[in-house]
């Protein structure tokens, strides 16, 4: 069973919410600012995995966040 995470709001004008990325390949997980998840994601495969996608955002924070912005897009309504 893999651990809950959430994504994480501003608290204060210093702070940028933040998102769980995972590398299964390396055994890390880090919480990167969510303005720099696609950009640390592409440096980590290039820079270990020659290029290969390795490491992602956490697989079910991604769902979460899919399933809100689906539901705010009235896509989820019944």
């Amino acid at each position: 069973m893999s651990p809950s995470y959430e994504i994480r709001s501003m608290t204060s004008n210093d702070e940028q919410p933040t998102a769980p990325v995972v590398c299964t390949a390396c055994g890390t997980t880090n919480r990167v600012p969510l303005s720099e998840v696609a950009e640390t994601i592409e440096q980590h495969n290039e820079r270990v995995h020659d290029g290969v996608a390795e490491a992602e955002v956490d697989p079910d924070v991604a769902d979460q966040l899919a399933d809100l912005v689906a539901r705010d897009l009235g896509f989820l309504d019944e």
